[in-house]
């Protein structure tokens, strides 16, 4: 477990906060009045999570600290507490419980694997689930999930239960980013909706280079149909139908996300200012991501249905030749299966009479010839 305090920004346009949340020490728990992300709203001109762009000055000196000092940090108004939470533990059962006294619903969802976005407004925070792809073995696509509590001076992040296939280092990678972020200086949090911005950006950083493999592969697999060089046709069929699957995965994710988003846009949990254009930018960050994948989606099954096109051509095609032989060889059959009892019979064998059979086999041979060429068959 991580516990990182980030020092406030040093801003003469800071505004000062109407309602601070107040961390009661004695009583071990968050107290908040009314709106109580309402009040970290700032003014236009404050550093946004999502405009800090070009070159930078360092940022703010992040402190680790020991979960004992949680109380103190969380009781300062001098800048933002941070704890992450890489693997669950009982250490992390009794700091969420006992010291931000959480919801024991929300515990509950931190432990266990949740299979869609979502999210829950408690009194004083909110708990909010991300999931982010990532690539596993033939074509499969792990879930990593990412859990938020995100109260007025505090973010807590949980990364949830993972496939033991993938590896445990992608749980982190928002996370990183985040921190690099605020390091560098190029993200200079002023309230605790900042910092859950950044790591919903990265995490739509991360379906977005996703997004891009898998139209690396969707080129790739449309050069192959348009010139012909298929291989192994199951195989490639499968290569197809395995991009498919990482598009509308990405898709769903981006889609049921943006959906969280727009839910928090509509009753402005983070305010009517900043807060609210921080989530309204996430919203159109995972309703774009949606259609990309959508849209790449669409031009791979575009893909899928000129091969098969191509391929029942061809087999309706060998089906018809097939025909012609039949039709060419099947009277012939028949006919050679009767005369041939009485024509060829070892030393009485009646050459005139089977000669004229030949004939008019062959006869009928370029006649059924002659007839299905005219029909186009062949």
């Amino acid at each position: 477990m991580h516990v990182r305090f980030i020092p406030m920004p040093q801003a003469t346009n800071q505004e000062v906060p109407d309602q601070a949340l107040v961390y009661d020490t004695a009583a071990g728990s968050a107290v908040a009045g009314p709106a109580f992300f309402a009040s970290q709203d700032a003014t236009p001109q404050s550093v946004s999570a999502s405009t800090a762009t070009g070159p930078t000055n360092p940022g703010p000196t992040i402190t680790q600290h020991s979960v004992d000092e949680l109380p103190g940090l969380l009781a300062r108004d001098d800048g933002l507490t941070w704890v992450d939470i890489p693997t669950w533990d009982d250490e992390a059962q009794q700091v969420l419980a006992d010291v931000f006294r959480f919801h024991p619903l929300a515990i509950r969802d931190c432990i266990e694997r949740n299979q869609v976005p979502k999210i829950h407004v408690y009194p004083g925070y909110l708990f909010l689930v991300l999931h982010a792809p990532e690539a596993g073995k033939d074509g499969h696509v792990h879930y990593i999930e990412l859990d938020q509590f995100v109260g007025p001076n505090y973010l807590v992040t949980v990364h949830g239960p993972i496939n033991p296939a993938a590896d445990p280092v992608v749980t982190t990678v928002e996370v990183e980013s985040l921190l690099h972020r605020v390091e560098s200086g190029r993200l200079e949090p002023s309230a605790s909706y900042d910092l859950s911005h950044a790591l919903a950006s990265a995490l739509s950083g991360r379906m977005r280079n996703f997004t891009a493999r898998l139209t690396q592969d969707v080129w790739r697999l449309e050069q192959r149909v348009t010139a012909g060089h298929l291989g192994d046709p199951e195989q490639f069929l499968d290569e197809m139908f395995r991009a498919r699957h990482g598009l509308l995965t990405v898709k769903t994710m981006a889609a049921l996300s943006r959906e969280v988003y727009a839910r928090m846009a509509k009753i402005h949990i983070f305010g009517h200012d900043r807060g609210q254009f921080l989530v309204e930018d996430t919203v159109d960050q995972f309703d774009r991501l949606r259609a990309m994948a959508d849209g790449q989606k669409d031009y791979l099954q575009g893909t899928i249905e000129f091969y098969q096109a191509r391929t029942n051509t061809k087999m309706t095609i060998a089906a018809e030749r097939l025909a012609v032989i039949a039709a060419v060889t099947l009277p012939i059959t028949a006919l050679s299966s009767i005369l041939g009892v009485n024509f060829i019979v070892n030393d009485s064998t009646q050459y005139e009479p089977l000669a004229v059979s030949l004939v008019i086999m062959i006869i009928m041979s370029v006649a059924l010839l002659i007839w299905a060429k005219r029909k186009g068959w062949w």
